[in-house]
């Protein structure tokens, strides 16, 4: 199945920590829009209720306008298609970096699609965001990141290895950023989830 990309309205004004593959599936969420062709993509799909979008009405791929008073967020709507459509591999890019309150919502989304059978990440300029749940991962190394880790819930217990400083079956818990400004050391670094589910981010210095 081809991955899917998401397009939200945060600002991108320069290079991503990935770009999107050249087969993949992408989704504008309102004026994320203006994203897609900035970077010079072209969207499969756009859908909002485009109250945030300046320069007229989408005009290229499929265009689905909803109302502006729902529960669901732009963001969140463009997920839902996703999912609907069978993608479970969805990368959503203009999701961090602008306003707090959405980033959060964005945050969630990623537990949304987690608990709908999906992988999702928050991809920006600076920071790429995972939530991972109970199972064993393996990090690549890239020079000038940190990786920091916190609990999606009140605690997660977890290990990591191949990094500055080391968790052997930790208990990180919501009320203390223990997991902040980690750096990996060795060409991986292995990260186990024994109980619970991480926020995993990777900021750049």
């Amino acid at each position: 199945m081809r991955p899917c990309w998401i397009f939200g309205g945060a600002p991108i004004s320069g290079k991503l920590l990935c770009e999107p593959p050249h087969n993949a599936y992408i989704i504008a969420a309102d004026s994320g829009y203006s994203s897609v062709l900035e970077m010079g993509y072209s969207p499969d799909l756009t859908v909002g209720d485009f109250d945030s979008l300046t320069g007229g009405m989408p005009s290229l791929g499929e265009v689905l306008t909803v109302g502006a008073e729902k529960d669901d967020t732009d963001t969140m709507l463009a997920v839902k298609m996703a999912l609907e459509a069978g993608y479970k591999d969805i990368s959503i890019t203009g999701a961090v970096g602008g306003r707090l309150d959405h980033t959060i919502a964005n945050i969630q989304t990623l537990a949304y699609i987690k608990s709908h059978g999906g992988k999702g990440r928050l991809v920006g300029e600076r920071d790429m965001v995972l939530l991972e749940g109970e199972g064993r991962y393996i990090y690549k190394r890239t020079d000038g990141m940190y990786l920091s880790l916190f609990s999606y819930g009140s605690s997660a217990e977890v290990s990591v290895s191949g990094v500055k400083y080391c968790l052997d079956r930790h208990c990180l818990e919501n009320t203390f950023p223990l997991g902040v400004s980690n750096e990996i050391t060795e060409q991986e670094c292995t990260f186990t989830v024994w109980k619970g589910e991480v926020l995993v981010i990777f900021s750049k210095k």
